[in-house]
């Protein structure tokens, strides 16, 4: 017999104020215990020292987590020159220090390097997997794995700050970006080195900065459930978006809610005028009822990749 789920059947998604000091998952695990979620998972994790905007997915709406995980993202970051780390930021050993001697257009100069298309080699301290383990786990055992430079694009770089021996950078990178290593590279081209001190993720996808909360809010809202005799949840689930909002960037594809029963049960179906081959958002009749992900192929058809289940 299947063991019962323990928590709520809540669905949806969960802009997070990550605070620093803590890893993605123990935020995940708190907001989860809050909203007594059956189901939770993140779209990327910020690393410990970082802040910022972590989108958790509740329920259903952890079947869309990839979409996220695939979209841009935007910090702002503010390195400190002189000082190379192990870890590229303010939490590894010191690996050298120097002397600065940076002026503004040598800087400007080699920011100006890192935007559009370029390769990058990801840190040994990343999460990337080799032999199914991440590579900072290999990196605290001393050891060192060979790793391909990847294709990224910096969409934007623009300095914010120049200040004695601080750089603050806002920077608009495509998926799979590591800004602990374009700050480490920053500071290898000035001949200084430098790494992470501060790191602020203020943007994922479309997501709105404002829509953000804090785990603090959270937990105020609950007490204030307490202090009104309310159920918590009255308070906490408006607080949700939708689940299609982690595709709402896909073009839409509207179908009867006869041909959403067959999509539902696995089953393709002809659509007229659909665009081919691309991931499209599927909704329902004329609710336009959000169903889940699929794919179009030179036929016509659209055939089911990522489905709700209510």
């Amino acid at each position: 017999m299947a063991r019962k789920r323990k928590g709520r059947e809540i669905n949806g998604i969960i802009l997070l104020d990550k605070p620093t000091g803590i890893s993605s998952n123990q935020a995940l695990q708190r907001v989860k215990k809050i909203f007594f979620a059956s189901k939770a998972g993140h779209t990327g994790a910020l690393d410990p020292l970082a802040t910022g905007m972590l989108p958790l997915c509740l329920g259903e709406a952890t079947k869309f987590s990839q979409f996220l995980l695939d979209s841009d993202k935007r910090y702002i970051v503010r390195a400190k020159l002189g000082i190379r780390t192990t870890t590229s930021d303010s939490q590894g050993d010191v690996v050298s220090e120097k002397e600065i001697s940076v002026t503004q257009s040598q800087l400007a100069s080699a920011i100006d390097t890192f935007r559009g298309d370029i390769m990058q080699i990801p840190s040994m301290y990343s999460a990337l997997k080799h032999k199914g383990k991440p590579l900072y786990k290999y990196a605290r055992e001393g050891i060192t794995i060979e790793r391909s430079a990847r294709p990224i694009c910096v969409y934007e770089i623009n300095q914010l700050r120049f200040e004695n021996d601080l750089v603050d950078l806002d920077i608009h990178v495509s998926k799979g970006t590591y800004i602990r290593t374009i700050v480490d590279d920053l500071g290898e081209l000035l001949g200084c080195g430098a790494h992470v001190c501060m790191l602020r993720r203020t943007q994922v996808a479309d997501y709105p900065y404002e829509k953000m909360v804090t785990i603090a809010q959270l937990e105020t809202l609950i007490e204030q459930a307490k202090r009104e005799d309310i159920n918590p949840y009255n308070l906490l689930d408006p607080l949700l978006l939708e689940i299609d909002s982690a595709v709402k960037n896909y073009p839409e594809v509207n179908i009867s809610s006869t041909m959403a029963e067959y999509v539902l049960h696995g089953q393709a179906v002809q659509v007229l005028n659909a665009p081919d081959n691309i991931l499209v958002r599927i909704t329902s009749g004329e609710e336009k009822i959000f169903i889940g992900v699929g794919q179009m192929n030179d036929d016509g058809l659209i055939a089911p990749k990522r489905l709700v289940n209510f």
